[in-house]
């Protein structure tokens, strides 16, 4: 019987997982890749709801009141007591873990996932994450919060880098026409996932909770199940092109002075980040960052702070409320949130495809200008009580904070080409590391400086927005700054070739590397963009609800 695996004159067949196995076919249609991407996005994207799951955890013990630990314990006794609840300050970590072991992961493995493909990088993303999730479920049924923070913080955090730039450059070489949007189509379901995933969350736990228990790990273990199943069809559904597709008819645009930004080179990932304008857009994103996840970790009591009794029509302070009075405003400012959620997500879309007609540098500069005006802005907005514009603000600032996510990939492959595109944005994605720690710990360190000098509560913000305002008038003069990458840091025809070939001996050579989509998988579409276009629309359903409380 002869060998199956190698006959003469025939190519082994590529490993299921390898990159070469997932080479598109001529006729394949690219509108697949983007519901395949969101499909991943949507779950991991879920690290932003996590903060759904605080309230119930730092009563998992006491459940109706939380049981509170032995005076003088400290930090490190914490992580390991079974004693006491967890006080909300010790699960936050895990948000700063997310976004610290996300940056670091990318960083790490992104010259690994331009390697071996999406295919391979979205299963080992959906391993950590849900897996992840499964240690945190035993975590908290053993009640051990070092379980929680290794489980989703470390090693879901590790998942949510990979799952997040995985997609990031099959999505700039399927649509060379149309970088920014290919982008933010898969980089807003990021954006949604807690939008989903939260009232998910707590549904789950109003089902699961009893007279002896909160229900969040029995959420956590079907949470990480679902996900599962979803996050394995989206890698199993990527595809690549051939090296050299194009979509038929389309014509690279020669250069001209509006888009002498755009690159007809390539960089190698490790000669880009020791480039001037890798280390700008890294301050770029950093910045933008930065101010935006300020304003998210603060809007809901900002809004509660600053208008108060005004929310409710009174006109009293926030101390002056009572129990019942609080417990009203808190539902407004969850709405608040909700239509943030909503801006944040609409943002990554809408913003990157802009980026395609003006070009990225030009976003950006609408991003930090128009920005600081409104940071600046809010202060008064809120001394002048016009909750109709204090409103319109933050909408604003929240989608150019989800723009900015949208844009940056595409604006690296304007910059640096798109063969390495995604390991070069692993590397930029350390920018969101550092901006998870700075932000928050800016806003929150100034608001408790402020309250403890005797600032009253509604005014207690008005210099970290000054701040923040002045974090984008920095990061405008990093984007000005911004030159062409000079022609040294390309890659020659011969390094680029030997790069291409690559872990590609396997792929024949494809005949055809113009084609449009074949009409027969329209069906197909359809149904994969349901897939991922139903729970979505759910979580705005859901959002709008919670929403609607705002205005009336």
């Amino acid at each position: 019987m002869p060998d199956t695996r190698v006959l003469e004159g025939a190519v082994e067949k590529p490993a299921f997982l390898s990159k070469e196995r997932i080479t598109a076919k001529p006729g394949f249609n690219r509108w697949l890749v983007p519901p395949a991407a969101l499909a991943i996005h949507l779950c991991i994207g879920m690290a932003y709801g996590f903060s759904v799951f605080w309230i119930p955890l730092s009563k998992a013990i006491g459940i109706d009141k939380a049981v509170a630990c032995a005076p003088g314990i400290g930090f490190f006794e914490q992580l390991f007591s079974s004693q006491c609840d967890w006080p909300i300050s010790m699960l936050g970590w895990i948000y700063t873990l997310f976004f610290v072991f996300l940056g670091c992961s990318a960083a790490a493995w992104g010259g690994w996932v331009e390697r071996v493909g999406p295919r391979k990088a979205g299963l080992v993303s959906t391993l950590c994450w849900c897996g992840g999730l499964l240690i945190s479920a035993l975590g908290i049924h053993l009640h051990q919060l070092w379980l929680l923070w290794l489980g989703s913080g470390v090693i879901g955090g590790i998942g949510l880098g990979l799952g997040y730039i995985s997609p990031v450059s099959t999505l700039i070489k399927w649509f060379p026409d149309k970088r920014g949007m290919a982008t933010g189509m898969a980089i807003m379901g990021f954006g949604g996932g807690a939008m989903v995933g939260a009232p998910l969350a707590a549904l789950l736990m109003e089902h699961f909770s009893t007279s002896q228990g909160v229900g969040v790990w029995q959420s956590f273990v079907v949470m990480a199940l679902i996900y599962l199943l979803f996050m394995i069809g989206g890698a199993l559904g990527y595809r690549v092109p051939p090296v050299g597709w194009k979509p038929e008819g389309w014509v690279v645009p020669r250069a001209k002075v509006d888009n002498a930004m755009i690159t007809r080179g390539h960089v190698h990932v490790n000669t880009a980040w020791k480039t001037p304008q890798f280390w700008l857009i890294w301050g770029v994103l950093c910045l933008n960052v930065s101010a935006g996840i300020g304003i998210i970790g603060m809007a809901s009591p900002l809004l509660q702070e600053v208008f108060a009794g005004r929310l409710i029509g009174l006109e009293l302070s926030f101390d002056q409320l009572d129990k019942a009075q609080l417990a009203e405003i808190a539902v407004i400012a969850a709405g608040f949130t909700g239509l943030l959620s909503l801006f944040n997500i609409g943002g990554r879309f809408f913003w990157a495809s802009c980026s395609d007609i003006i070009g990225r540098k030009a976003t950006y500069f609408v991003f930090f200008g128009l920005g600081f005006a409104l940071y600046a802005a809010v202060p008064l907005l809120g001394q002048w009580g016009n909750l109709a514009l204090f409103v319109l603000a933050f909408c604003i600032i929240l989608s150019m904070y989800g723009g900015g996510f949208a844009t940056v990939p595409a604006y690296l492959a304007d910059l640096f080409g798109t063969q390495m595109v995604g390991a070069i944005h692993g590397r930029l994605l350390t920018a969101w590391a550092v901006a998870g720690v700075l932000g928050p710990v800016l806003v929150n360190y100034l608001r408790e400086y402020q309250l403890g000098i005797g600032v009253e509560q509604a005014a207690a913000y008005d210099i970290t927005l000054y701040i923040l305002a002045g974090l984008l008038v920095l990061g405008f003069i990093c984007n000005a700054l911004v030159r062409p990458v000079a022609a040294r840091h390309f890659m020659s025809e011969a390094e680029l070739a030997e790069l291409r070939a690559h872990g590609a001996k396997a792929v024949p050579a494809c005949a055809e590397l113009e084609w449009s989509a074949d009409p027969s998988s329209r069906p197909l579409v359809i149904v994969c963009w349901l897939l991922v276009g139903i729970p979505m629309l759910w979580g705005m359903w859901i959002t709008l609800q919670k929403t609607v409380v705002l205005f009336q």
